[in-house]
């Protein structure tokens, strides 16, 4: 058995990401799962890409403010204590518009937690 308790607040953010990432999941050493902790201010996004997994599940969980997801479709506003699903091979970009007045936190759970992640260049 192993347990893990950790406080978010000290894990340091991942480096060279275009907001605020804290990895949960690396910090306790979670091997099958990702887990990680965001705090996207205005303008600022949670991908590096407007991407897609071959394999990995992502929940996008919304603890504080409005995050945006763009999709193929549409955009969808995720509100706090909302929660919404990616499926594997489905396009989408979080992001806080510039025009937010406020940052939003989510929580994001990717698994399993593989490296698949693609750009996605809209045809």
């Amino acid at each position: 058995m192993g347990y893990h308790h950790v406080d978010v607040g000290e894990i340091d953010p991942t480096p060279d990401r275009p907001s605020v990432q804290r990895s949960i999941s690396d910090a306790v050493g979670l091997e099958n799962v990702a887990v990680n902790r965001y705090e996207v201010e205005p303008g600022e996004a949670i991908p590096l890409a407007y991407h897609y997994h071959d394999r990995q599940e992502e929940v996008f969980y919304v603890l504080s403010g409005t995050l945006s997801v763009e999709t193929p479709g549409e955009t969808y506003d995720v509100g706090a204590d909302e929660a919404f699903a990616v499926e594997p091979d489905s396009p989408q970009r979080a992001y806080v518009p510039v025009s937010a007045d406020e940052r939003a936190v989510a929580l994001v759970i990717g698994a399993p937690a593989v490296d698949d992640v693609h750009p996605y260049e809209d045809a």
